[in-house]
């Protein structure tokens, strides 16, 4: 247990390697992110212009649901108490999409930026070709912060252009979980292979005479495309082609995995969620409910799904194909970039205590993120987290095949198109084919015009 204890928080280094690197089925297109390296010439900076040096009070916008409210209140009132500088005010913007929608408003208008604010991994290449961003490179130079802490995958996925215009946060990845109660009584484990879903759905799942289901095999989101991504990538479909404008989403595989999905849910075999506001506790709830035998979420999740459920909750790997890599999830920390320089220093500040090894095991502990920060392994908190929650088992067995998300400005966009597309597919009806072709098309477009 204790190596892999260390495997688990040396899940900054999981990703050693660029982008492009990491793209080698051509999923995440060329090499938009790449963190600044010591062989590199960096201009003297002086540590005085970063300093705070009168009272200042600032907004940080978070995405962070009620259940992580006391957690969250814990580090910002920590921080306010650690010294007479900085007045921390957090503020829940909602989910991810609505933050996103927020911040790019606020940042088209100049006026009530956050000081600093959470990010779902896949904005930052959006972000930094966007200027949203600040680039953190400076600070980090005058302040001599440790980036080699968080390995140089984790960096890579902050980073757009080798500059470092965010920090990693809140990290997590896809993973199933499952009713183990059901799994015992039943004999059955989730598939390894995407080939034996058919015959591990239909033996999951509980479908009545009159065509409705009692029991669903698994519940799939629909709200955003990370949850289903890796069934395409791990069967070789490249989701934006090496030549940057065009997308594989149309071609024939990924056409079959799209038809199997609807026949799964065709089947009552299979729940998709759509994309509406309340799709992800509605999925909750029918999972609680024992209405699904498993769900495809965020590991980050773990904690919330173990104090609602009244029976023993399981973890596994999604199920793979060719390869059974999965991708980094969460949030990273950015500082908008047109905010006053005092107010930059401030939210420097506040970063570096956000991204803390001593913060950063409390929101692993306080949550179902991940830690990390390397130096994390070091301490008995570190050891005793992972003795706390043995069902990352799974998570640390894989730990090498994490990969960064994909990075393109025209992402958010694209993946818009993709889920929207498939929600009316899977809750519409229509014929597989001619949907991704068509939905193919328009991402070429996307694509293209970027």
């Amino acid at each position: 247990m204790k190596k892999r204890g260390i495997a688990l928080l040396m899940v900054a280094a999981m990703m050693a390697g660029t982008l492009s690197g990491c793209s080698g089925g051509g999923s995440t297109g060329k090499a938009l992110a790449g963190a600044q390296t010591e062989a590199q010439t960096v201009a003297e900076v002086d540590p005085s212009l970063y300093e705070v040096t009168e009272p200042i009070t600032i907004k940080w916008w978070h995405a962070l649901e009620e259940q992580y409210s006391e957690t969250v209140q814990k580090v910002v009132d920590d921080f306010n108490k650690s010294q007479d500088m900085i007045t921390v005010e957090a503020e829940y913007i909602g989910s991810y999409k609505k933050l996103n929608e927020a911040l790019v408003a606020a940042h088209a208008a100049g006026t009530d930026l956050p000081a600093i604010t959470v990010a779902n991994t896949p904005y930052v290449a959006e972000y930094g070709a966007g200027g949203l961003t600040e680039d953190l490179t400076p600070y980090i130079q005058a302040s001599g912060y440790d980036l080699k802490d968080f390995g140089e995958g984790m960096i890579t996925a902050s980073s757009y252009n080798g500059k470092q215009v965010s920090l990693p946060f809140l990290i997590s990845t896809q993973i199933v979980y499952y009713n183990k109660d059901m799994a015992d009584e039943l004999g059955i484990d989730i598939p390894e292979k995407w080939d034996d879903m058919d015959a591990f759905l239909e033996k999951t799942s509980k479908v009545n005479a009159d065509g409705t289901t009692a029991v669903y095999g698994t519940i799939m989101p629909g709200w955003d495309q990370w949850y289903y991504e890796t069934f395409y990538l791990n069967q070789g479909v490249k989701i934006i082609n090496d030549d940057q404008v065009t997308t594989d989403l149309g071609d024939e595989k990924a056409v079959e995995i799209a038809a199997k999905i609807k026949e799964w849910c065709d089947k009552g075999y299979t729940y998709w969620t759509g994309t509406a506001d309340d799709a992800s506790s509605i999925m909750r709830q029918h999972f609680i409910d024992g209405e699904a035998f498993s769900v495809v979420h965020t590991s980050s999740l773990y904690t919330n799904y173990l104090s609602q459920c009244n029976f023993e909750i399981g973890m596994a790997w999604l199920p793979g194909g060719e390869t059974k890599n999965q991708e980094i999830g969460g949030c990273v920390l950015l500082i908008p970039s047109k905010n006053d320089q005092a107010t930059k220093n401030a939210a420097w500040q506040f970063m570096q205590y956000l991204c803390s090894k001593e913060v950063n095991l409390t929101w692993a502990r306080g949550t179902g993120y991940i830690p990390t920060r390397k130096s994390v392994l070091t301490t008995d908190e570190g050891k005793a987290f992972l003795e706390e929650k043995p069902a990352f088992q799974c998570i640390f067995d894989n730990l090498d095949l994490i990969q960064p998300r994909i990075q393109h400005k025209a992402w958010s966009q694209m993946a818009n198109i993709w889920k929207n597309d498939m929600a009316q597919l899977m809750l519409e009806g229509g014929d597989a084919q001619e949907s991704m072709e068509k939905m193919a098309e328009e991402i070429d477009d996307v694509l293209g015009d970027s």
